[in-house]
């Protein structure tokens, strides 16, 4: 039998320690939510596993997906009066597997009540220097707006480019236009050409993106809105993805419905709804919240960028 590494394993352990208590210090309470749920995930470019209830019929709906994230029931405890909580757990996205991608995986998730997603990116920066540090590493912090690392690095305005103007720096890449849309080529421009040159050495957080990339972040009124929105990279790892939540069950819907048409689009199945979410988000308090992947932190404090080395078994062999 093949035995995982002892000391990835380790490191593992040594993370969650240190998430635990960094959030026990700051009163910050650890919860667990369900793995199955009878809705799922809407966002078009992400699939989840389902499966089928085989018991009686009052226990509720057969089919159940796993959870793409514990975003929803931690909103729910939200809308509860749970107050600031975080969850430490499996989650599971169906077709994502390779060198850099598990099908399952851990995500660290967490809300803070009465913040908003600038005062979340200083606390979640503060985690990763705390792990760095756990690894006797330090890195520099650059903080930017979406705009500005557009400006930046390709002297493009990626809130007023054309299509045609932001598919020039991707000529060299050979990419087909059909389908794509003007985020599409928004997300080719970082995957491609900003995000390749980040220093390893470096957390680089980028904040206030363009509304059409909202997801389940409020909008900022203004010319032109944006979405009160966050991602922090460790080198050229996504680490997290952080809002300041939409409260407003109406124009959640909303978002959803559009998910789903675009599914439609593609030829994809429609989600359903989680409406035991829309049922209390109208009155989940303000917060902020961000969900942290942690197998990417893991392979940036072993230097690696292969995740089976931070796994005990990868998929292949689970």
């Amino acid at each position: 039998m093949d035995m995982p590494g002892r000391a990835a394993l380790e490191l593992r352990a040594q993370l969650y320690a240190l998430m635990r208590a960094f959030f026990a210090e700051r009163h910050v309470l650890e919860v667990e939510t369900p793995i199955l749920s009878a809705a799922g995930n809407t966002d078009p470019n992400i699939e989840s596993f389902n499966c089928t209830f085989s018991g009686h019929v009052d226990a509720g709906a057969r089919e159940r997906w796993l959870r793409t994230s514990p975003e929803f029931p931690l909103k729910r405890l939200l809308g509860a009066g749970i107050g600031d909580c975080y969850e430490l757990g499996r989650v599971f996205r169906n077709g994502e597997a390779g060198g850099r991608h598990n099908p399952e995986f851990t995500m660290l998730e967490w809300y803070r009540v009465g913040w908003d997603h600038r005062q979340l990116m200083r606390e979640t920066i503060a985690l990763v220097e705390a792990a760095l540090a756990m690894r006797d590493r330090r890195a520099e912090v650059v903080v930017t707006s979406y705009r500005q690392l557009f400006l930046d690095g390709l002297s493009i305005d990626p809130l007023h480019a054309t299509i045609d103007e932001l598919r020039v720096p991707l000529a060299e890449f050979g990419i087909g236009p059909a389908g794509l849309v003007h985020d599409d080529w928004l997300d080719l421009l970082i995957t491609h050409r900003l995000q390749p040159d980040f220093p390893r050495d470096r957390i680089t957080v980028i904040h206030d993106y363009p509304a059409s990339q909202c997801a389940l972040a409020k909008i900022r009124p203004g010319e032109p809105p944006l979405a009160e929105r966050f991602e922090l990279y460790l080198g050229r790892y996504e680490l997290a993805n952080g809002y300041h939540e939409l409260n407003n069950a109406a124009e959640q819907r909303g978002r959803f419905e559009r998910d789903n048409a675009v599914r439609r689009g593609r030829g994809l199945r429609e989600i359903p709804l989680d409406e035991n979410l829309l049922g209390v988000l109208d009155a989940m308090p303000d917060c902020a919240g961000v969900a942290m992947g942690v197998e990417r932190l893991l392979m940036c404090l072993a230097d690696t960028d292969a995740i089976a080395d931070v796994l005990a078994y990868p998929f292949a062999t689970a």
